[in-house]
């Protein structure tokens, strides 16, 4: 794109949005990177609408000149998904963050993309409902519906694919669409809403969502326990759905990220060696039923050092702990930096793919602490590199590119949480065969000039 079409873009969105078009070095620079191992690269200029209309008029301005645009909810995705790769505009959604509607006897709510999940479970509290998916980072609605975002209460509660009800669209021409509805189904015409979710705004920008919401539990226990290896603790797991116990959460930790949660956590002092960490929710007497139940099953497979946490300060330090596994397995290597890689495989395949996947690590010589929502077969790796040794970053590219290979040997996915992105776009073609060209006929279908986070997820010739 020419120096004149995007001087040209900029000045008409000036006109439009006054302020808040930036083209700050530093809100450039802000919005030029994830949190993935990727290189930045800067936005032309960054747009900050508050209203569907704006974004609306954002992207028809933007359709005319041929200029990209990306979406942008927080930053918090981890496969260089908000990179603007082409330069252009970024429209930045965080200042469209009010709950609209709140409609409790239907259970779900509207909201603007801007709002984050822990926005709208604070405005819930007083209702007793409760936003179920936890990707762990404070993600905006619309970042984790178009990266089809799910957490560690995804074996109870689902992902976002299964939580949205209904979007309101900008698409790449500046058309508003609304797909879905209020209604729990329907089946009428194609599914339109989960094609969006999960697009990575390359199809267009998302502006509202219905979501569902789940009454919060009357009663909720949690508790880690240590395995003698992972294969006794996913076998554990494993059996546990099999006989229908509804884990509200179940996260698995291996001996060296546990290590690194000590060195973290001083005060957690827990064995380094594979734990559970779990999650029961429902009445008092249900709880203490799949305790009872869990309980007999890790005693079964040779799991012991139970530590229970019934009281919500215990309950909410036990899982900030989980969520900031990221900062405690780079705790084991002072001043490294991580590449990060997940995958999922059918649960009977996890723990082989675990194993297998130590074995690379080892190959490699690396440390990689890995972390998984063993309910639902997905498992993260954190490669922990000298970010100034370039010999050990192919080495860490090397080693993800092999466990997505596994992934795939094992008949999973090279993703089943961080996305596409920049960082699994070369995977799809294996994964997907005759169906990638698929997605990228319905990408020219709706931005025919590819304006839309382009560089991402399918590629148009």
């Amino acid at each position: 794109m020419s120096n004149a079409h995007i001087e040209a873009t900029i000045a008409e969105l000036r006109t439009l949005l006054g302020d808040r078009l930036s083209t700050g070095q530093s809100i450039r620079d802000q919005h030029s990177h994830d949190e993935a191992y990727t290189a930045p690269v800067l936005p032309d200029a960054v747009a900050f609408p508050e209203t569907t209309q704006e974004v609306s008029q954002i992207l028809r301005v933007c359709s005319q000149h041929g200029c990209p645009v990306v979406p942008y909810g927080v930053g918090s995705s981890l496969e260089g998904h908000i990179v603007p790769v082409q330069g252009g505009i970024t429209v930045d959604t965080s200042r469209m963050n009010k709950v609209l509607q709140v409609n409790e006897s239907d259970l779900d709510a509207v909201v603007e993309p801007g709002v984050t999940r822990v926005q709208l479970n604070e405005e819930l509290r007083a209702t007793g409902l409760m936003f179920t998916v936890d990707p762990g980072a404070d993600a905006s609605l619309g970042g984790m519906a178009a990266t089809r975002a799910s957490g560690t209460n995804t074996v109870r509660y689902g992902t976002m694919a299964d939580n949205v009800l209904a979007l309101e669209v900008v698409l790449p021409d500046g058309q508003i669409i609304e797909t879905g509805s209020r209604a729990r189904k329907s089946s009428t015409g194609y599914d339109l809403t989960h094609l969006f979710v999960g697009s990575e705004g390359t199809l267009g920008i998302i502006t509202k969502l219905t979501v569902k919401l789940r009454g919060q539990p009357e009663h909720v226990a949690a508790a880690t326990c240590a395995f003698p290896d992972i294969a006794s603790a996913v076998d554990t797991v494993i059996l546990a759905i099999q006989m229908g116990l509804p884990l509200a959460r179940v996260e698995l930790l291996d001996d060296v990220q546990m290590k690194g949660m000590n060195i973290y956590n001083p005060d957690m002092d827990l064995p380094e060696v594979p734990h559970l960490f779990l999650e029961f929710h429902g009445s008092e007497a249900g709880v203490a039923e799949q305790v009872e139940s869990f309980a007999a099953l890790v005693e079964e497979h040779g799991g012991s050092d139970f530590q229970w946490a019934t009281k919500t300060e215990d309950r909410n330090r036990l899982w900030q702990a989980r969520h900031n596994a990221y900062y405690a397995g780079k705790a084991l290597r002072p001043g490294c930096e991580g590449v990060v890689t997940d995958c999922c495989v059918p649960i009977s395949a996890l723990a082989d793919c675990i194993a297998r996947t130590k074995e690379v690590i080892a190959q490699f010589g690396l440390m990689a602490p890995l972390v998984g929502h063993v309910g639902d077969g997905n498992f993260h790796l954190l490669i922990l590199v000298d970010p100034n040794d370039a010999d050990e970053i192919e080495r860490a590219k090397a080693l993800a590119n092999q466990v997505n290979m596994l992934a795939l040997e094992f008949g999973g996915t090279v993703s089943g949480e961080h996305g596409v992105g920049l960082g699994k776009r070369k995977y799809l073609p294996e994964e997907h065969g005759a169906a990638y060209a698929l997605m990228g006929t319905l990408k020219k279908a709706i931005d025919p000039d590819n304006i839309m986070n382009p560089g991402k997820l399918v590629t148009l010739n």
